[in-house]
């Protein structure tokens, strides 16, 4: 059974930065392409970061470039989400996700899903 457990989440002010984490288990990590979403209430979740799973492609939301990178460490089963220049805007649960392809940024294609983590941007 695949597993995503997210961690990093938490309180900070704008301008400030938070990097998320999420350990995969359950599946070969680095054969999958992976990303991460985030969604506020009453809204869809959004794609805001893709990787591919050898790390030669990636992309992001409009709204997150160049403030946000992802990576992720193959030996190690970890994806990341470096989050910098925080804006209230960016509040929000942030969910790690994948599904069966190399790489996607066709938030339709991913169909893996972790539990979610708060991400919280104060003014």
């Amino acid at each position: 059974q695949v597993q995503f457990l997210e961690s990093g989440g938490g309180l900070v002010q704008a301008g400030g930065s938070l990097r998320l984490s999420c350990t995969v288990s359950g599946r070969t990590f680095r054969m999958y392409g992976m990303g991460w979403f985030r969604q506020t209430p009453g809204k869809e979740r959004e794609l805001v970061a893709a990787i591919s799973a050898t790390y030669d492609n990636t992309a992001y939301a409009d709204s997150v470039k160049g403030r946000f990178t992802i990576s992720r460490d193959n030996a190690k089963a970890v994806l990341y989400l470096q989050m910098n220049s925080l804006v209230p805007e960016d509040t929000a649960v942030y969910y790690c996700a994948s599904g069966v392809f190399y790489f996607s940024a066709d938030a339709r294609q991913y169909t893996l899903f972790g539990q979610g983590i708060q991400v919280t941007v104060s003014s």
